[in-house]
């Protein structure tokens, strides 16, 4: 018998409250066979749902069966894009927001559907979505999360039983998928693109008030203020983790800071600035090392985007716009030097942090070490064990550098232990793993894939039984962004 009536649902749907041009009602398409294959049930709990419902018939009906949620109101949302620099009108295609789940502690988090069937922004695809990329994007999100970087998160991952085609007939899938919002700076770029005054008005109102923030007298100013802060935070931690975000078109850019969209994405091996994880990306836009200055770009597009409200002369507001924009490096160079402090474990601020940063972080480009095997040989020096990939010379100098800095003040040297053990990551979704647990799971075996899964969602245990994913890449190339890592 059935415990929780409703299995917790609380849904609002205060976006399908703004203006008609920012979304479209629309239904679902149904997939009458549809099955859970995995529920995030932590994420379900923390939002006050029953997670043994959602895996059932009931929960398959919910999201792929007609019925919908309780209090749900599926709608496609509209947004606009510069996507690899060329602006274009956009929305959902291929997804829906069915409403915004109010947890047990007030947060409020969208519940959203990929796969879901063709909206009217689709563009001339078929709105349906295969199950390799639904299971990776849920993969990435836990590991994302795991790591202590905002993200969205997979509350479901559904197989629909019907097949897509692609370059050839794959497994279907519907991804629910969870975040604090939908909004993007596309959506901001959409409501200007109109001309309606009043569209960017009450979009930038409800902005303002789904993401509050404390700096800025009116809510054009919270909402620039607030964006540049979380920004900043966010590709410090993709910086710092060896992330490459793949295509950081502004349609991919949340408000709320929070990573969406795993396409071509992964974590680095060799630290290479010059790393793309996008095979449109011949020219290296979305290089690993462009990431902070491609993110001011965008946010450049969020301001050139609400200039009319921040005032009625164009110059004024023009000098307003930069003004804000002015503030991203140093926000962005604060985020970084302080997750580059923890990862090092040093636990007080010294002048001399950032360039003891840089040197290291420069060795690694030098020789493309691997980025993540660098960070746990700093975790083996503290433990009196031998590097693995810091050796040679340089590396002395370096090292001994690095212990004279973290010996300065003895009375910290066990808090700085402390941080150091809790700031590396000890489980990383590597290429080939993610590519051989995603190839095995679309075939039936589910074992390799469940297994890197519960991993990654432990990041900072000093377990050696998952010692091998932190192993040395695999010799030859990942195919992963060309064969799982697609929208």
């Amino acid at each position: 018998m059935d415990t929780v009536p409703d299995a917790g649902w609380r849904l609002a749907a205060t976006y399908a409250t703004l203006p008609d041009p920012l979304h479209e009602a629309v239904r679902p398409a149904t997939y009458p066979g549809a099955t859970a294959v995995t529920v995030n049930a932590p994420l379900a709990l923390d939002l006050g749902l029953d997670p043994d419902r959602l895996a059932g018939a009931t929960g398959a009906a919910w999201f792929a069966g007609g019925t919908l949620p309780p209090g749900a109101r599926p709608l496609a949302m509209a947004y606009a894009g510069h996507q690899f620099g060329h602006f274009t009108m956009l929305g959902d295609g291929r997804a829906l927001l069915l409403g915004e789940q109010v947890a047990p502690d007030g947060r409020r988090w969208d519940i959203h559907l990929k796969g879901s069937g063709r909206t009217r922004f689709a563009r001339g695809g078929d709105g349906r979505a295969a199950l390799g990329p639904m299971l990776r994007e849920h993969l990435m999100g836990e590991a994302m999360h795991g790591l202590g970087i905002p993200t969205t998160r997979a509350l479901a991952v559904l197989a629909t039983g019907e097949p897509v085609q692609r370059e050839e007939p794959l497994p279907g899938a519907l991804l629910v998928r969870v975040a604090a919002s939908h909004l993007r700076v596309g959506t901001v770029q959409y409501a200007a693109a109109t001309g309606r005054r009043d569209l960017l008005e009450a979009l930038v109102a409800y902005v303002d008030a789904r993401h509050p923030h404390a700096v800025g007298e009116r809510p054009v100013d919270r909402l620039i203020d607030g964006v540049l802060e979380r920004q900043a935070a966010l590709v410090a931690a993709w910086m710092a983790a060896g992330f490459v975000h793949g295509v950081m078109n502004t349609d991919n850019v949340a408000l709320s800071g929070e990573t969406i969209d795993y396409g071509p994405c992964a974590f680095l091996d060799g630290h290479d600035p010059s790393r793309t994880f996008s095979s449109i990306d011949r020219h290296g836009r979305y290089a690993y090392g462009q990431q902070p200055a491609v993110t001011q770009w965008n946010l450049a597009r969020l301001v050139e985007a609400v200039l009319p409200l921040l005032d009625d002369d164009a110059d004024r507001a023009l000098a307003a716009g930069n003004a804000h924009l002015g503030t991203f490096p140093a926000r962005y160079a604060a985020h970084r030097l302080a997750i580059l402090r923890r990862r090092l474990g040093l636990v007080d601020a010294d002048d001399g942090d950032g360039s003891l940063a840089d040197a290291f972080l420069a060795g690694l480009a030098t020789a493309e070490i691997d980025h993540h095997m660098a960070w746990l040989d700093l975790l083996r020096l503290d433990r009196d064990q031998e590097p693995r990939v810091l050796v040679g010379s340089r590396w002395s100098e370096w090292i001994a550098r690095w212990r004279t800095r973290r010996l300065r003040d003895p009375a910290l040297v066990e808090n700085a232990r402390v941080i150091l053990a809790a700031s590396v990551p000890r489980v990383i979704p590597r290429n080939h793993r993610v590519e051989e647990a995603l190839a095995g799971a679309v075939r039936g075996h589910w074992e390799p894939w469940r297994r890197l899964l519960a991993a990654v969602g432990r990041p900072f245990v000093d377990d050696p039984g998952h010692a091998g994913l932190m192993e040395p890449p695999s010799p030859r190339e990942s195919a992963c962004h060309r064969t799982f890592c697609g929208t």
